[in-house]
């Protein structure tokens, strides 16, 4: 044990979060996959369980590569990313494999694993925008050299994401847009940007509404929009039976396996597992949970604060404001402060790839740090070493 954890490096309160947040997904998908366990695979609730801790441990194997690599390797590869991102994200929007009515999901051939594009698009974006930010401080009060450059990207992959999930691209543009402020993005350029967007959102709408062959996911927008205003119950029916989840949870929850409405949900191992951890683990749990997000942000601020280059401060803060970000929104949309969304629970909901990519831009975080901690432990000992020669030398 103590040879594993000696190669571990990084932040290690990172690592005990990521632990942390691990065990509620196992033990929150064990519970939440029993009606999926009957359904399809004879009632062996084992199944999932085994499946999940198989993608979980991948995670961990990915974190540890990731933070491994030198973080300014990734500043190469997230334009690979992007070269990469934008024409498959095309090529599923148009001919990819589609669930719930939107091209989402890429099939790999031969090994026939289905992924989602825009989860390698989020990340690798977040790290080119890091990187042009970086790049261009010089220039970032420029509005053609500093400002469209980065911009153009960004909405780029917004643009091909929005059409089939408008929820991840909205999380993509915000990240984006927030860690744009951080570079030190003239903030009447980010106001106008807002305004444009805001703009052309209202375009889109008033286009959806009077050519309905043309709005793809429009209808699916809007109904849920609509839906969270009105309070309809009716047409709320996850929102309500996530209600019920939390209000029978109360304070400590009717203890692991014995939630009730898992049953009723109809994703309660993804969408709306926290409602599931409340009913299970009641209001301690879930403000354990939202605590251990905060944790993973306050540290990556940390880190940010501890960074001597540009790069290394906005890779670090991207990549964990995304995590957070989207794990707010889905417990926001659990507890019926949001409308539903389709976000799951970073490194707590049952996925593949997602968990994958979600452990892949930890790592980066860990990168980060671990070289921090190593730069400061060289200084610490040449700092040392350069006074134990002045006392030498003041001996003799």
């Amino acid at each position: 044990m103590k040879a594993i954890l000696s190669r571990i490096k990084g932040d290690k309160v990172i690592w005990a979060v990521v632990f942390l947040l691990s065990i509620f997904s196992l033990l929150a998908v064990y519970s939440s996959t029993g009606t999926l366990a009957y359904r399809y695979q004879s009632g062996n609730t084992e199944y999932y369980l085994i499946k999940h801790m198989g993608i979980l441990l991948l995670g961990f194997v990915l974190m540890y590569l990731a933070h491994q690599v030198k973080y300014k390797y990734y500043a190469r590869i997230s334009q690979l990313g992007i070269y990469i991102s934008v024409p498959l994200l095309a090529y599923t929007l148009l001919f990819g494999t589609s669930m719930n009515e939107a091209s989402r999901w890429y099939t790999l051939p031969l090994i026939n694993i289905t992924f989602q594009p825009s989860d390698l698009a989020k990340l690798a974006l977040i790290i080119y925008v890091a990187r042009l930010l970086a790049k261009k401080q010089s220039d970032i009060d420029d509005f053609k050299k500093g400002f469209v450059a980065i911009l153009l990207p960004v909405v780029l992959i917004t643009l091909l994401i929005i059409p089939a999930n408008f929820s991840t691209a909205a999380l993509i543009f915000t990240t984006c847009l927030v860690l744009m402020f951080v570079g030190r993005v003239k903030i009447r350029y980010l106001l106008m940007l807002v305004g444009v967007g805001i703009v052309a959102f209202i375009l889109l709408i008033t286009v959806a509404v009077n050519s309905p062959k043309l709005s793809g996911r429009f209808g699916t927008w809007q109904t849920r929009i609509e839906s969270f205003r009105s309070g309809d119950s009716d047409a709320n029916y996850q929102v309500e039976q996530a209600k019920i989840a939390i209000a029978t949870g109360g304070i400590a929850g009717k203890m692991p396996g014995n939630s009730t409405q898992k049953n009723f949900l109809p994703h309660p191992y993804s969408d709306f597992i926290f409602a599931i951890i409340i009913e299970e683990y009641g209001l301690i749990g879930g403000t354990v949970v939202v605590f251990l997000y905060l944790i993973l942000m306050f540290r990556a601020v940390k880190i940010v604060i501890r960074s001597p280059r540009n790069f290394a401060a906005f890779l670090t803060f991207g990549v964990a404001f995304s995590l957070v970000f989207q794990a707010m929104v889905n417990m926001m949309v659990a507890v019926n402060l949001l409308p539903v969304t389709g976000q799951t629970l970073p490194l707590i909901s049952m996925g593949g790839t997602s968990i994958w990519f979600t452990s892949i831009a930890i790592g980066i975080i860990l990168s980060v740090s671990r070289e921090i901690e190593e730069s400061e432990n060289l200084e610490k000992e040449a700092k040392t070493e350069k006074q134990t020669k002045q006392t030498e030398h003041a001996i003799a």
